[in-house]
């Protein structure tokens, strides 16, 4: 057989010629046999990065991803879902959504990443609770989502290899926000996890990676075609990340968070979004003969306290602590919490996530620069945009593990924030956009 040409696939690639399928399979299998080099690697998704490729040259390359892999294999087991989120602030939501869709009839098999950049990620929040673990097999991954119909664990090494390696090099050269990477990179282990509907949530603003309307719109779109194109049933919503989700960002705030919302509590824009995603598994599942069943039933789940029950059974099954879903003050907490007040009257009109979530992690709330997470440290939002302040309201709570840390905090998040006029136009609009 002979070698495959890289450097016409990269030249191709940078001059925007159309790919085909059997070329983008061979990048991937080259590129695992060795014969692709790391230098020509990064070239050709530098090329990717610059140039954009067809839709269809996107999912045979998840395909060919996938197949570099195990597969899970969950095709006896009725009704499972998954959910994915592209990462943002304060995004607690498969906390609350997957326990809700477990308990209102969907098997809801999920593997999660960690935190990547300013984002955080679900797998580090679950692992805030006391012994729960997140690193399974794939036969336990599959045996605790056939006994317990809930399970959240950390990405398995087998399955999509080469998105990690991928993955790295494009850390390495920038190419980290290049849609069909993005999707690739995603897909490929969406399919490799085995459930036969996927439910995306694609987030918009300045806290995410895809910063316009029309880039979510690209990427929601994007994977959906390569979802459908492997068999699977898939739907997309696309929300906004301006400011952060709810009102807690830190890791065991978050899961707090997502405890009172399945309590029937919790903050209004994490509790609907979250009831729309686990519809949406519900529905795509086949656990529910329509859009407004599938509502129903979750709703529910949420009232019963079915869904808090689950979430608990599965921290319980995975060594965690479960006291904690019971009483959240078990989870770790910082040893300093002090307030930042308003300096003055007027409405929050700005609330910026991104600099919020810089806050959370130069107190210590993400690996960057650091060998662990500290899983008390965060903030939470007393006030947000669109709510009035007076002069010395608590406006957010700061929790640090050192107290040195908290005027640089005070004053970061005083930069993040801006109150004006009280009859500015209320910006608070929750807006969720879905494509099926």
């Amino acid at each position: 057989m002979a070698q495959f040409d890289v450097i016409e696939l990269i030249e191709d690639t940078k001059q925007g010629n159309a790919l085909d399928a059997e070329r983008v399979t061979g990048f991937v299998t080259a590129f695992m046999a060795g014969e692709v080099t790391e230098a020509q690697a990064s070239a050709w998704m530098m090329a990717v990065c610059l140039q954009g490729i067809s839709d269809d040259a996107a999912s045979a390359l998840t395909a060919a991803m996938v197949e570099s892999g195990k597969l899970v294999d969950l095709s006896e087991l009725d009704h499972t879902a998954d959910k994915h989120s592209t990462g943002g602030v304060g995004d607690k939501v498969s906390l609350a959504a997957c326990p809700l869709a477990a308990a209102a009839g969907s098997i809801v098999a999920k593997m999660s990443g960690r935190g990547l950049g300013h984002t955080g990620g679900t797998v580090d929040k679950l692992e805030s609770i006391p012994g729960f673990r997140t690193d399974l097999s794939a036969k336990d991954f599959r045996a605790q989502a056939q006994r317990v119909g809930l399970v959240i664990a950390a990405q398995s090494h087998d399955l999509s290899p080469v998105d990690k390696r991928l993955y790295a090099l494009r850390h390495d050269t920038a190419t980290v926000d290049s849609p069909p990477l993005i999707a690739a990179s995603v897909m490929s282990k969406k399919l490799a996890a085995g459930a036969s509907a996927i439910v995306l949530d694609v987030k918009c603003g300045r806290g995410a990676f895809m910063q316009s309307p029309e880039e979510a719109d690209h990427l929601a779109r994007l994977m959906c075609h390569i979802g459908e194109s492997q068999g699977r049933a898939m739907a997309a919503a696309i929300t906004p990340m301006d400011q952060p989700l709810g009102r807690a960002v830190g890791h065991a705030l978050e899961v707090t968070e997502a405890v009172e919302v399945l309590r029937g509590e919790g903050p209004p824009d994490v509790a609907e979004l979250a009831l729309q995603i686990a519809t949406s598994m519900v529905l795509l599942s086949g656990a529910a003969p329509s859009l407004d069943d599938a509502r129903a039933r979750v709703e529910k789940a949420r009232s019963s306290g079915s869904a808090l029950d689950k979430l608990a059974e599965m921290v319980r099954a995975q060594g965690g602590d479960r006291r904690v879903i019971d009483d959240p003050a078990r989870l770790p907490s910082a040893r300093s919490i002090d307030v930042l007040r308003s300096p003055t009257s007027g409405r929050i009109t700005w609330l910026d996530a991104l600099r919020i979530a810089e806050v959370v992690e130069s107190l210590g709330g993400s690996r960057r620069g650091r060998k662990a997470i500290d899983h008390s440290v965060g903030v939470r939002l007393l006030r947000k945009q669109g709510e009035d302040v007076s002069p010395g309201d608590p406006i957010v709570e700061i929790h640090a593990s050192d107290p040195s840390s908290l005027d640089d905090a005070k004053t970061r998040i005083g930069r993040a924030m801006r109150v004006g006029d009280p009859a500015a136009p209320d910006p608070t609009q929750f807006e969720i956009r879905w494509i099926t």
